[in-house]
Formats: structure tokens, sequence, C-alpha cells
């Protein structure tokens, strides 16, 4: 298990027990566990965690990741914007193929902070291309912190933005989350874990994760 964590190559390692419900109640606490049962990898959906910055969608999407590593799922973590850097300089070496399987091969690919920067030109070819290969084969997950109207002036190109909003959002659910960012200077003391719930059997996330998908 350690050489997949390894893999993964997670920018922190982050669990679903030490992250603060108490701070942001409005997160669906029960909801984001379900996630972390797999029967969302398992049905090939995917999945977008949206809202502004600090307010835990990094955190979260990386324990999702570990616990899924846990289960014996595969899972590759990278910023988009690294994402993209990776594909645009192996480009024109033997090893853009390598480079690529890495991210077509997983059974979960979590792309984070999307608006966190402009992204570099052809950005839209290479995340078109990552999506396109993956959907309806494999799951995805994204973070965002910009609305999606705004993907196309991120990218730097509509069109491509289009494309893959189009194949991603076929199959995803859309988690909002807001709230105060956690390094808000108005938020007081250190953040507290809470216990997590009690386990449910995993037929249960199954058929609650394709009710939010109906």
């Amino acid at each position: 298990m350690s050489r997949r964590i390894n893999a993964a190559d997670f920018r922190e390692q982050k669990t679903l027990e030490d992250f603060d419900w108490q701070f942001n109640p409005t997160i669906k606490r029960q909801r984001i566990y379900e996630l972390a049962t797999g029967a969302f990898v398992r049905s090939g959906r995917d999945v977008l965690l949206a809202g502004p910055p600090g307010v835990g969608k990094s955190h979260l999407a990386q324990s999702i990741g570990r616990t899924l590593i846990k289960s014996g799922f595969t899972v590759f973590y990278r910023s988009i914007f690294d994402a993209v850097r990776d594909l645009m300089h192996d480009e024109a070496f033997e090893g853009h193929d390598k480079v690529m399987a890495q991210y077509l091969k997983p059974d979960l690919l979590i792309l984070d902070d999307m608006g966190i920067k402009q992204l570099p030109k052809r950005s839209g070819e290479f995340l078109f291309e990552i999506i396109m290969r993956r959907h309806e084969l494999r799951s995805t997950m994204m973070t965002t912190n910009r609305p999606l109207e705004d993907w196309g002036k991120l990218i730097g190109d509509a069109v491509a933005a289009t494309a893959i909003l189009d194949r991603f959002l076929q199959h995803a659910e859309v988690i909002e989350i807001t709230g105060d960012s956690y390094r808000s200077p108005r938020r007081a003391g250190p953040r507290k874990a809470t216990p997590s719930p009690a386990a449910k059997p995993d037929h249960r996330g199954e058929a609650q994760a394709a009710a939010v998908q109906s």
C-alpha cells in the first residue's frame, strides 16, 4: 500500500479523520464518506468539488484518494497546472506516452486547483485529451474555485473548455462547498478533528451514489 500511496504523489498527507467538520457544518459529511467507499469509481462516475479558496476542497480530495488506495484502488494526484506542464514539457520527447499513461491508467485521477492561476497556452488540448480518454472508463475528481463559465478564460480556449465540461459533467456529481477560508484571520483557535461517522455497508453507498446521479 505504501508504494501506491507514494505513486499517487499527494501534495499533503491528509485524512478524513483530521478534517475539521465543525468549522464548516454545511459540508455534506456523510456524502464525502460515501465517496470514500469507492462506489463512484466502480461505476465510472466523476466528481467536481467547487467552492472558494480555503474551504477544504484539496484536503477532502486528497483524503478521499488516500482512503481509496487503502481499499485497493489506484490513484494519481496532480494540480491542474502541473498536469498541463508535465504534458507540454514531454510532448516532443519519447517519454510523452509514458507521462500521459500516468493520467490515463489510475482508477481515480485527481486534478486539483482549477482557477488558482491562468493556464499556459494549449492547456485545453491536453486537458481535453485526458478527460476524453478517461470518459466513461475511469473516474476523475476535480476541484475548482472559479465558476464553470470562467473556465474558458482560465484555459484560454472557450471551445476546448466547453468540450471538456460537456464530457466531464455528463456523469459528474457537483458538490458545492461554501463558507469562510480555514486560513481566515477571523477564525479563532486551532482546528479540531471530529470522529468519523459509523461505517456504512458499501452497497448502501452505491445506492445513494446512483440516486444522486439520477
